[in-house]
């Protein structure tokens, strides 16, 4: 994935997100929301939602979160977006960077197999078959992209899936821009995207956490 595009994945990202969560027991719409997305290769992800003046934001960074309620701080903690670094800087890290990532998140790399996916062939790593119930990710082999991941709790035996459906051509990458996902194969949350645009160029201080500042898409 890293070699296939090296030097030609985009650096920066912009989009507007409409998240709709769902009631996975009925079938039926919860709410939605609307969220305002900027992406720096390196683990970088600021999330305002709307309305962008209520100062509701979260922050990824340095492998942690940080929180933003009314404009301010409530609280951080470490974390690894795993999608992030499958769906975006795996292009960006050295490979050991990544496998040291993906293996502390639970993927056991040394195991894998072929099969197919909405009509693609997919190489699957962390699982030996479809009957194995382990932490697994799956990247379309012509395209060199993640497209679906399921995770799974040893104690409560409930599985996670999350699918990026939909890609797109941008800029020297790929944005898929929806994105799915499932608990015990029940669909809770859909990610649209719209209005995304790769390499405006993002300065640290939009992933500051002591400061708020102007996004890039909201006009003067």
């Amino acid at each position: 994935m890293h070699d296939r595009y090296a030097g030609h994945w985009y650096e920066f990202l912009t989009f507007i997100q409409r998240t709709t969560y769902y009631n996975p027991a009925a079938g039926t719409v919860d709410s939605a929301r609307v969220w305002y997305e900027s992406l720096a290769l390196g683990g970088n992800l600021r999330i305002d939602v709307a309305p962008l003046d209520a100062g509701n934001t979260m922050i990824f960074r340095n492998d942690s979160i940080y929180v933003f309620r009314d404009g301010q701080l409530v609280f951080s903690r470490p974390t690894v977006h795993y999608l992030l670094v499958l769906g975006f800087d795996v292009y960006e890290y050295d490979p050991e960077k990544t496998i040291a990532k993906l293996t502390a998140l639970g993927f056991d790399l040394s195991k894998g197999y072929e099969t197919s996916w909405q009509g693609s062939d997919v190489w699957v790593v962390g699982a030996e078959s479809a009957a194995d119930r382990s932490n697994q990710f799956w990247i379309d082999k012509r395209r060199m992209v993640y497209v679906r991941s399921l995770r799974y709790n040893p104690d409560s035996g409930n599985e996670q899936e999350v699918r990026f459906n939909k890609y797109e051509r941008l800029r020297g990458g790929w944005i898929s821009p929806e994105v799915v996902f499932l608990a015990n194969g029940r669909v809770t949350v859909v990610e649209t995207y719209s209005d995304y645009t790769a390499d405006i160029h993002l300065g640290d201080e939009i992933f500051a956490v002591d400061e708020r500042v102007r996004l890039p898409w909201v006009k003067n």
